[in-house]
């Protein structure tokens, strides 16, 4: 399958407008939102190429920026959860107002903090996620609420990111739905090899496949 080509869009929320990139392959049912990590952004080339991967799948894909460059100039901007899940929740809402989406199955792919913010975006709305995939993730932000997510969740992880692998793991505990977890050996926090990285991608395509195509 050809990859799609990619529209900019323009993502209105809380008086700001988000900068993304939308693609979806012809008869898609399914539609993947990336949340990035603190101090990354729409153009991580490491979640552009997990959403190359999710795209030749026939699964569509969003990424965008959580915040302007303005706002992450600011360090504590980058780390400030709610805001984080709200621009989710807001990029969720404008997927629902446009006719070529609404329709669409909704998955979540976050990174580090994003990760955090997907989960309790889901967690948010209950049965109107079908799946969430967390790339060492800092899910343990999000533990007050991971007992309410209903979505499938992959859990994948570096072997070598030891500190946030025993974080995955408590906080995998928290879940009460269908779930799984997956260590990578040897990678560490941000799969930098370009085989661990191939690795994550496939893990994350075959969930998105499964739970939303």
């Amino acid at each position: 399958m050809v990859d799609t080509t990619l529209t900019p869009v323009t993502i209105p929320a809380d008086g700001v407008e988000l900068d993304g990139d939308l693609g979806i392959p012809e008869g898609a049912t399914g539609l993947v939102v990336f949340a990035h990590g603190s101090g990354s952004s729409r153009k991580s080339p490491r979640n552009n190429y997990v959403a190359e991967v999710i795209r030749k799948r026939g699964v569509g894909t969003l990424l965008f920026d959580l915040l302007t460059e303005r706002e992450d100039e600011t360090y504590e901007t980058r780390f400030d959860i709610p805001l984080l899940v709200e621009r989710l929740l807001a990029a969720t809402e404008w997927i629902r107002s446009r006719d070529e989406t609404r329709a669409l199955k909704i998955g979540y792919f976050g990174s580090s903090t994003g990760a955090a913010a997907a989960l309790l975006a889901a967690a948010e709305l209950g049965e109107e996620t079908d799946a969430v995939v967390s790339r060492g993730g800092r899910v343990d932000l999000a533990d007050e609420r991971l007992a309410d997510v209903t979505a499938p969740t992959l859990f994948i992880v570096g072997g070598a990111d030891e500190p946030v692998l025993g974080l995955n793991r408590s906080s995998y505990e928290r879940l009460d739905c269908e779930k799984s977890l997956e260590v990578i050996p040897g990678a560490g926090h941000l799969f930098e090899d370009p085989s661990e990285l191939e690795q994550v991608a496939e893990l994350a395509a075959d969930w998105f496949e499964t739970h939303l195509a």
